[in-house]
Order: C-alpha cells, then sequence, then structure tokens
C-alpha cells in the first residue's frame, strides 16, 4: 500500500510591530545568523564524522562539540557560550539544524563536481556559503508563545539578554481553521521590507467522494485557459474559459518597452550590457505569478463546485514553440504561455483538497474533432476557430478541452484493451488519441 504524500503548505503571518520591537527583531535575526555561520565551520570540520548520522543524532553530537555543561565540562569549543551568551537551547538546536543542511548541500553539490557532473567543463567548483541569510526558526513554548489569533509572544534578544516581547498579528490566511491541519513551527522573517511568521501547516485533505466526471484544461496562447467538465459518459456539464486579459496586456507593454529601450542602447550592432532591464523582467515575473494564480485558482474552483474527480492536463513537458511569420509576434507570445506555471499551481491547490491530477498525451488533442469525424481545419485568419469534416465550425481550444476530458477518463478507467474502447469512426486506439465521442460508443465508464 502506497504511503500518503505530505502535503505541506506555508501561510504568512502578518506582525504589526512597533519601533521598539522592530529593533528586537532586527538584532534577534543578526544574533541567529552569526550562531549559524560559526556552526557551519565547526560542522563542516567534523563532516567525516558527523555526515552519516541521522538527524536525530547530529544534534545531541554537535552540542557534544561545542555546548558546555555542568556534567560536560570539557568541550572541543568553548567559544560558544562565550561569545553567544544565554543562547535559547532551541534557537540553537534549529540553528545546528540549518548549518548542518548547508554543509550537508555543500558537500554533494562539490562530490558531483569532483566526479564530473558539470553543466559546463570549465565549470568553478561550489563554495561552502555560511552566510546564507536565514530566518530563526520559533518552537512552541520555548521560542513562541500565540495568544488566540490576535498576538503572538515571541523570544527575543536586546543586546544583553533574551527576553519575550508581545506583537500584534494583524493577518490571516485560513489554513488554522481547519481541523485536520497541523501547525508546525514557524520562522521569524524580518528585513527591511517584510515582517511576519512565515507558518508551515501539515495538511491533511478529508477524503472525497467525487462525482463520475472530470475538470479537463487546455492552455492555450489566445485563450489562457478553456475548462470543459466532462462526465463518464461523454456528457459534457460545463465550460468556460478563463483569460485575465488585463494582466497579460500589462506584462506585454512592459515587455515591449525591453525592445525599445534596448534598440536606443544599442543602435546597429551595439551590445547591452549584463542585467539590462533587470527591474523591468522582475517585474513581469511577478505579474506572470499574479496570472498563474488568478487562473489556476479558477480552475481549482470549478472542480469543487462540480465535484470532479480529477483535473486533467495535457502533458506538455519538453514542448518547445516553433517559431512564426517573420515580424509576427507568435514567438513573444509562445515565450509568455504560463503552461508549467499554471499546471504547478493548480496542482498544489487541489492535492491540498485531497483531488488528483492526471496527464494525458498532447498530440492531436485539438486537431481531431471530439465527435470523430475527422482531422479539423483550423482558419487561418482566427487560429482559435476550427471547421470539422462535416463543416461545422466550433471553438478550438473548446475541442481540444473535450477530447483532453474524455482521455482523462479512459486513463483513470484503466482500460488498456484498445479493441474494446476503438472509434469505429476513426480506427484510432482511445488509450493515447481517444476523443470525446470514444465515451457515447461504449457509454459510461467505471473507474477501476
Amino acid at each position: 500500500m502506497k504511503a500518503p504524500t505530505k502535503v505541506i503548505r506555508t501561510d504568512k503571518w502578518k506582525l504589526n510591530p512597533n519601533s521598539e520591537q522592530r529593533w528586537l527583531f532586527g538584532e534577534t535575526v543578526k544574533v541567529y545568523r552569526r550562531a549559524c555561520r560559526y556552526l557551519v565551520g565547526i560542522i563542516f570540520s567534523h563532516w567525516s564524522e558527523l555526515g552519516s548520522l541521522t538527524a536525530d543524532q547530529l544534534t545531541p553530537a554537535v552540542e557534544r562539540l561545542m555546548h558546555q555543561t555542568v556534567k560536560r565540562p570539557n568541550i572541543k569549543y568553548p567559544q560558544f557560550n562565550k561569545t553567544f551568551y544565554k543562547f535559547p537551547s532551541y534557537y540553537r538546536r534549529a540553528a545546528i539544524a540549518f548549518a548542518a543542511g548547508q554543509v550537508s548541500s555543500f558537500v554533494t553539490r562539490y562530490n558531483e563536481w569532483q566526479s564530473g557532473a558539470r553543466k559546463r567543463r570549465n565549470a568553478s567548483p561550489p563554495r561552502l556559503n555560511p552566510d546564507a541569510g536565514c530566518y530563526p526558526a520559533l518552537y512552541k513554548g520555548q521560542c513562541y508563545k500565540l495568544h488566540g489569533f490576535e498576538q503572538v509572544e515571541i523570544k527575543v534578544f536586546n543586546c544583553s539578554d533574551w527576553v519575550w516581547t508581545t506583537v500584534q498579528i494583524t493577518g490571516l490566511r485560513e489554513r488554522h481553521k481547519a481541523a485536520s491541519n497541523k501547525m508546525l513551527s514557524p520562522s521569524l522573517i524580518f528585513n527591511d521590507k517584510y515582517c511576519h511568521l512565515s507558518v508551515p501547516f501539515n495538511c491533511k485533505p478529508e477524503k472525497r467522494k467525487p462525482e463520475a466526471n472530470v475538470t479537463a484544461v487546455d492552455l492555450g496562447i489566445n485563450t489562457t485557459a478553456t475548462i470543459a467538465v466532462v462526465a463518464h459518459d461523454g456528457t459534457v456539464i460545463h465550460r468556460e474559459f478563463i483569460h485575465p486579459g488585463r494582466d497579460i496586456d500589462r506584462r506585454d507593454k512592459r515587455l515591449k518597452s525591453v525592445s525599445v529601450r534596448a534598440s536606443k542602447t544599442m543602435g546597429f550592432g551595439g551590445k547591452i550590457h549584463r542585467g539590462f532591464c533587470s527591474y523591468t523582467y522582475q517585474k513581469c515575473q511577478r505579474i506572470n505569478n499574479q496570472i498563474g494564480q488568478i487562473v489556476s485558482k479558477g480552475i481549482v474552483q470549478i472542480a469543487l463546485r462540480f465535484n470532479s474527480e480529477a483535473i486533467v492536463f495535457e502533458n506538455l513537458k519538453g514542448w518547445k514553440p516553433k517559431g512564426g511569420r517573420k515580424r509576427s509576434n507568435l514567438r513573444q507570445r509562445f515565450h509568455g504561455w504560463l503552461k508549467g506555471k499554471i499546471r504547478d499551481f493548480t496542482e498544489m491547490k487541489w492535492t491540498e483538497l485531497g483531488g488528483k491530477v492526471v496527464e494525458v498525451v498532447a498530440a492531436y488533442t485539438s486537431k481531431l474533432a471530439y465527435d470523430g469525424s475527422g482531422t479539423v481545419k483550423r482558419n487561418s485568419n482566427n487560429y482559435a476557430l476550427a471547421t470539422f469534416p462535416s463543416g461545422k465550425r466550433f471553438n478550438a481550444d473548446l475541442n481540444g478541452a473535450y477530447n483532453i476530458g474524455a482521455r482523462g477518463i479512459l486513463k483513470l478507467a484503466r482500460r488498456n484493451d484498445s479493441k474494446d474502447r476503438s472509434s469505429k469512426s476513426s480506427g484510432r486506439s482511445p488509450r493515447s488519441w481517444a476523443c470525446l465521442c470514444d465515451l457515447w460508443t461504449k457509454g459510461s465508464y467505471r473507474l477501476a
């Protein structure tokens, strides 16, 4: 029996500290990072004996090297207790876990580099980075105390001692309300821009009793997502188009400005410097993330409304766009196609709710007519319009969504006998080339 997959999701709890608390948070982060840098050196020096230990064994082994107690007066690195006076034990253990992770990652990457696994022949060896910009992890009762969901008491450093301070929580999400979600140790995120708790949750979704349908998604460039809810008997229950055009226009307008500025900078035959228009690209990346979140949220809401068995996508991994005609913007539009981002965001949201995502063969989903009449012909002036061999005109993306849904149902049904489900009109195997009509020929499929 396959073990259930762990679903870890992180919420951001916004804090509202006063000026004194902001100073305390800053000092706490500084001293925690100094402790991590110190521990990285110790752990790396003794990695030959520490590297083979488990996580539960490693922490006490490191403490025997640098933490002096009454029962352990003689240690190899007594400077730690002197440098970090009264450093809380749970902060120390969190710092040990982080430092061990840094050293383990470096050793693994360095061994790979030595074995010849390099992106380039002359690639430089990896470097151990003890200053990784980490943030302190907080353990319940020892580092933080939660007073409802309105206030939190955090142990902080005031340059001479560790004291408690109470700060208001001004922003929450909904994951703490679910009884099945288990709250894990948060981290205090504090810098010039942010002040919040990063709170991870171990989400245990309830067992679902889905209806006999799937939510099929066709991702395109003319329409961002075309959605069809298809029942097991081939009935299309619902169809919808999601296309956040305003955000796409905002992104494309900024990308267009890059080419204009590049032509003014380079002239004819010139070069642009490294990092040219980096802020514009960062802004476009954030807009892409926003588009992905909006579209994936809409897909999941539709799947929830119809209580679908699964969300079905085309398997587009490794697919590369072909260039369009000269002076056309087709290549740029394909580069703005968020097929991977939308699929990943959707899977994250849907898995948290207990659903599953299915991928099907992408070939000929939009090229074959869903009624089994044959290959469609795309309109040269309007590529989103398809004409069936029977003369029927239909939306090409919607036709693709119907076929994607049919392939998802047949994949879930696990009926690998192509003879039992072959389409009489086309003679294709529905295992990989199925259309919606293949569900009509045999009626409703029951999941195995």
